[in-house]
């Protein structure tokens, strides 16, 4: 069995609270994904986040396949970090911890996601020869987003 590890960080010039309203806000994860990814929340994103929430996604991994992706929001500590982890979905396993901490004048956010793909070796292969680079793309993406969102203070 195999777990694959994804690890990113990003400083970003906001308050703590901020950076929590906006990254807790499921809403937001639209904003922040490639519109190639053709991301939609289909249900559960209606309230601030909580333990137990459920949230359902349609999603585009790839040209022409369309999924559904639901997870919870395991654990929550207001304002820290949050945990999601896929209930239903195209991985075996997706476990990603969100944490903010106050640094300088900002917040460095720190990703990381433990996933397993199914299909034993074959999903082994897949995540050298795409998943993996495309995990990072998104995340890129999403590190550009927020640059551009949120501009360092000059």
């Amino acid at each position: 069995m195999k777990v694959h590890t994804l690890y990113t960080t990003q400083y970003l010039p906001l308050s703590p609270e901020k950076a929590w309203e906006f990254l807790s806000n499921p809403a937001n994860l639209k904003v922040i994904t490639p519109d190639h990814m053709g991301f939609q929340i289909v249900d559960g994103a209606d309230r601030p986040m909580y333990a137990g929430q459920i949230i359902q996604y349609k999603v585009s991994p790839f040209p022409g396949i369309r999924t559904n992706w639901v997870t919870e929001i395991a654990h929550v500590q207001t304002g820290s970090y949050f945990v999601d982890e896929q209930r239903f979905g195209p991985y075996t396993l997706w476990h990603h911890k969100h944490f903010i901490k106050k640094d300088g004048d900002g917040v460095l956010m720190e990703d990381i996601i433990h996933y397993k793909l199914p299909l034993g070796f074959l999903g082994r292969l897949m995540n050298t020869l795409v998943v993996r680079k495309k995990l990072k793309g998104i995340f890129e993406y999403r590190r550009k987003k927020l640059e551009e969102l949120f501009p360092p203070k000059i």
